[in-house]
């Protein structure tokens, strides 16, 4: 039996009592990928990324292991729900407009205390203040750094277009103008080196696409660690009590932590491995989370219907933000329909051996996405399913 054809038994068995569609963690691959991530992290906690996980039970299960510490929210109101349910440091890794959210933080002490915002430009105080509503607590904000890598004099750009602030003078200017401004209080500095640690060196099929972007990243990661020590220190002289510096992701957690300026590091994808991590040469994980529908035609020779699959993942389109069939090994989606909002028709010869009712396993493109389509997740542990657990969204929670 090949390891693929053992995972689809032991998942298979596991959930026999269970129709589908579900959706299934593997515990014995989420610890062993959090082990990896600590490893690769050389010391420097991890601060867990809540969007590439959206479960309240696994964000507790993460954090409770030793080398984690601190969420990365991506709403306001994420954040405050998360505060309220006992998690005590959150930083918000985007900017909001959420008059109310920045009402609620300002008026009641615990939440400030607990929630960090995230600022580039002025105005995003400006509307703060506009919305406390009386409330008077200190917000807590983090400057986010631009990285992405300029050249030919910026006429050429790799990564994504986020912070306007790029450089020491940029930063410094803001973390001034925050430190003498009543109401708040500086604690933090972020960058999301995305073209670093969220796109695959190594796609199978591509070696010159590889090999150009594993030169930009290497480039990239010079280039950053000098201009992040430069910010840091312009940002630290304005603002000597700076509690943290966040960088990193999944893919360069080990590259990142080797940068001095660096006290912590942003991870979550790496906790459930899905389809975009296969392409890496920084590291392998074990995939974690997958989902299953089930066979519900058998329309000729070579090909069954599953009910339901088409979860595309966000990002630009391409068939690489489609969910891959992956257990049993060797299906793949009809080159005219591909995955389906209420059906999908797979091709190859394991369609022959399905039967109507039997589970196919698919893993989804990118990490916390996966949860918005399911209310629970079944957590799988020696075999067997252990504990049933709420997503967000079975906890009525959709903040985006």
């Amino acid at each position: 039996m090949t390891p693929r054809a053992a995972l689809r038994t032991r998942y298979d068995r596991a959930t026999a009592h269970l129709d589908a569609p579900l959706a299934i963690v593997d515990l014995e691959a989420f610890d062993a990928n959090a082990a990896d991530l600590v490893g690769r992290a050389g010391g420097k906690p991890i601060r867990v990324a809540s969007k590439s996980v959206r479960c309240r039970a696994l964000l507790e299960r993460v954090l409770a292991r030793d080398g984690f510490s601190g969420i990365m929210s991506y709403t306001l109101e994420e954040s405050i729900w998360l505060a309220r349910a006992g998690f005590g440091d959150v930083l918000l890794a985007y900017p909001s407009a959420d008059r109310a959210g920045f009402a609620e933080l300002a008026g009641d002490a615990k939440l400030a205390a607990a929630v960090t915002v995230m600022a580039d430009d002025p105005a995003q105080l400006d509307l703060i203040d506009r919305a406390r509503s009386g409330g008077a607590e200190e917000i807590r904000v983090c400057l986010e750094l631009d990285t992405s890598l300029h050249l030919l004099g910026g006429r050429i750009r790799f990564g994504a277009r986020r912070s306007p602030l790029r450089t020491p003078a940029d930063l410094a200017g803001l973390a001034r103008a925050i430190v003498a401004r009543p109401g708040f209080r500086l604690v933090g500095l972020m960058a999301y080196e995305g073209h670093v640690a969220g796109v695959g060196d190594a796609v199978a099929g591509s070696p010159l696409r590889s090999r150009a972007v594993r030169l930009m990243q290497s480039a990239a990661r010079r280039e950053l660690a000098q201009r992040r020590a430069a910010v840091v220190h312009a940002v630290r002289a304005a603002a000597p009590e700076l509690e943290f510096v966040n960088g990193g992701g999944t893919g360069s957690v080990q590259h990142t932590a080797s940068e001095d300026a660096v006290t912590e590091i942003a991870a979550g994808s790496g906790l459930y491995v899905p389809t975009l991590f296969d392409n890496y040469t920084s590291f392998s994980g074990r995939p974690a989370a997958l989902f299953a529908q089930p066979v519900v035609r058998r329309p000729g020779v070579g090909v069954v219907t599953v009910l339901g699959g088409g979860y595309p993942a966000s990002g630009a389109a391409g068939r690489d933000r489609l969910p891959v069939p992956f257990l049993p090994e060797g299906l793949r989606y009809h080159p005219l329909e591909g995955p389906g909002e209420v059906q999908t028709p797979l091709l190859g010869p394991p369609a022959d051996d399905l039967l109507i009712g039997d589970k196919v396993w698919f893993r989804h493109a990118k990490a916390g996405e996966l949860c918005e389509r399911f209310d629970s997740l079944h957590l799988v542990e020696d075999g067997r399913v252990t504990a049933t657990v709420p997503t967000y969204r079975g906890e009525g929670r959709t903040f985006l």
